[in-house]
């Protein structure tokens, strides 16, 4: 036995002893004569309890809290008529150690009629149908639709009044909504309380909610998230409860942040580099205005990483906007399948952010140094030299994104387009000038709780004047964002449709498809289908294909799906991937 494990039994032991103190007298619970619903949908609605998963050596018999008898008939009453049924009868049968409920929920109420007067169109927000049983949830859930895309919409001084009608002895309700949206509203006059250090013009420059805009619930959320995402800030409340008219005024209230520096200090595993430790320290508000100045560092058998940040926002203004601006200096040392990258760098940029629309533009400076590995396996293929030695870049950039998913964190509804371009430069004789461009289309749709998504990704590499460029500069597949029976950036250029080197490609296309179903709760499972391109010459998208398929898991979190993926060659299964991620692919 081995430390830890002495320490997870005195503290399993201690916590055993402490929760046999505190235990409530139960009765154990049957229920006979219910059909309409499944028993663990039932219990759950009761409190109805089960041994605890460890309890192991227990037999599994369903139990009542004593101090929820008393309202138990009470409970199954209201759990019925959310449902629909108005006219249930109850009996209760108590011994000593047992509850036996017995329950007729007799006929349910179904919807008889649906009424509506309406000059905006709200039939997409009624989700009850004539026919079909009446719940109290989905008619109230129907009325906050209906307001929330009135709000969404800019009408905010909407009329709106819907009544179910229940006929207890037809067993029928008929249902109707009456609604007169009103006028457009706008946003009114912009107040700021709060501000000590930060000037109000970089507020305002993330403030979409401005005056004379067209009233939208949406732009509220956008202004509340980009100013949280300045980091200066403990607290922003924004209120646009007051209504003049149809004019609403924005008032915004702030509290700076307190305690400016946040450490972070973590250790994972990630399936492509393997164990890894990493810290990050921030400084936020770095010398007033909202600036920040960022550390992070990381280590792995893969890739070891120092990078020194900071961002200024509102360097410059354009329009009602801010035009940000940021810079980082930092050095890698990075192990490919083939060989080993060695980088220091530093960049600036300037950062257009608005609402779908992200636009980076700047320059970078890179060192780089390139020796190949001679540990290769009999499986790679060798066509050519690795482009070692040192290279000295130099070049400007753009990234370009236009956002319109209706989710960033698990997107069902939208598509999603971004170009990133890269034009180096030859400033000395003998160093290589190129052009590299990448371009990425995504597009979602939802059917009936199936989500359905495809990321095309295309890209081409020029050396134009044909000197070299290091071997990491070119384009690798694999990993989650690519072809998933593959590691991150372990495929180079393909000679078959199982086959790949561990050269860089000058050309790349990726085609990735995915269903995502619901399976229980926030657990949803998935099929999916990548392929990938990756030619040795620029400009040529013709070449062997590999193909991967593969199942996984989701659940969703708030901070976005956790992934568990696993993919097989299509044409070869003995290769295959497992991946591991959290945040959505598409």
């Amino acid at each position: 036995m081995n430390y830890k494990f002495k320490i997870f039994t005195l503290l399993f032991t201690v916590t055993h002893l402490v929760g046999e103190d505190i235990v409530l007298p139960t009765h154990n619970i049957s229920f006979t004569g219910q059909t309409f619903f499944k028993k663990p949908k039932l219990e759950n609605a009761l409190g109805i309890d089960h041994k605890s998963f460890f309890e192991f050596w227990k037999k599994d018999s369903p139990v009542i809290k004593d101090k929820l008898i008393p309202t138990l008939k009470d409970s199954i009453s209201s759990f019925y008529a959310s449902q629909g049924f108005y006219d249930t009868k109850t009996n209760i049968k108590l011994t000593k150690d047992n509850v036996v409920v017995n329950i007729d929920a007799n006929k349910p109420v179904k919807v008889n009629k649906i009424n509506i007067q309406s000059d905006y169109d709200i039939s997409s927000f009624i989700k009850a149908k004539t026919g079909k049983t009446f719940r109290a949830k989905t008619f109230i859930t129907s009325k906050n639709d209906i307001i929330e895309a009135l709000l969404k919409d800019g009408y905010c001084s909407y009329d709106l009044d819907t009544k179910a009608y229940v006929d207890l002895d037809k067993h029928s309700v008929d249902l109707k909504y009456t609604l007169k949206k009103g006028g457009i509203c706008t946003f009114g006059k912009l107040s700021l309380f709060g501000l000590k250090t930060i000037d109000k013009k970089i507020v305002i420059s993330k403030i979409r909610a401005l005056e004379g805009k067209r009233f939208n619930t949406k732009l509220v959320q956008k202004t509340s998230n980009n100013l949280y995402n300045l980091g200066a800030f403990d607290s922003v409340l924004i209120n646009v409860d007051r209504k003049i008219y149809n004019v609403i005024p924005v008032d915004i209230s702030f509290e700076e942040i307190e305690n400016p520096y946040h450490l972070e200090v973590g250790a994972g595993y990630d399936t492509y580099e393997g164990s890894r430790v990493h810290g990050d320290i921030t400084k936020y508000n770095f010398l007033g205005d909202a600036q920040k100045l960022n550390f992070r560092a990381s280590w792995s058998k893969l890739e070891q990483l120092s990078i020194l940040s900071y961002f200024k926002p509102a360097f410059l203004k354009l329009s009602n906007y801010g035009i940000d601006f940021g810079s980082s200096i930092g050095y890698s040392n990075l192990k490919f399948d083939g060989f080993k990258e060695e980088k220091s760098f530093v960049k600036a940029y300037f950062l257009y952010d608005n609402d779908k629309t992200k636009l980076k533009a700047g320059i970078a400076s890179e060192v780089i140094n390139i020796n190949a590995l001679a540990n290769l396996n009999s499986n790679q293929y060798l066509i050519r030299a690795v482009n070692e030695g040192n290279f000295i870049l130099f070049y400007p950039y753009i990234d370009f994104i236009y956002d319109a998913r209706d989710s960033k964190l698990n997107p069902k509804h939208g598509y999603y387009f971004a170009t990133y371009s890269e034009f180096g430069i030859s400033r000395e004789a003998g160093s290589s000038s190129y052009i590299k461009v990448e371009l990425e289309a995504r597009a979602i749709t939802t059917f009936k709780n199936l989500t359905l998504a495809m990321v095309g990704k295309i890209g081409t590499l020029n050396d134009k004047t044909g000197t070299g460029l290091p071997e990491s500069k070119y384009f690798f597949g694999g990993g989650s964002y690519s072809n998933r029976a593959y590691g991150f950036r372990q495929m180079g250029v393909i000679v078959s449709n199982e086959k790949d080197t561990i050269y860089g490609a000058s050309s790349m296309t990726n085609l990735s498809l995915e269903a995502d179903y619901p399976i229980w709760g926030n657990i949803y499972g998935a099929v999916f289908n990548d392929n990938t391109m990756l030619n040795d010459k620029s400009y040529s998208f013709k070449g062997d294909i590999i193909s991967s398929a593969g199942v996984g898991v989701r659940y969703v979190t708030p901070i976005g799906p956790f992934k568990l993926d696993v993919a097989f060659n299509t044409n070869n299964p003995s290769i295959y991937g497992v991946s591991f991620q959290i945040g959505q692919s598409f």
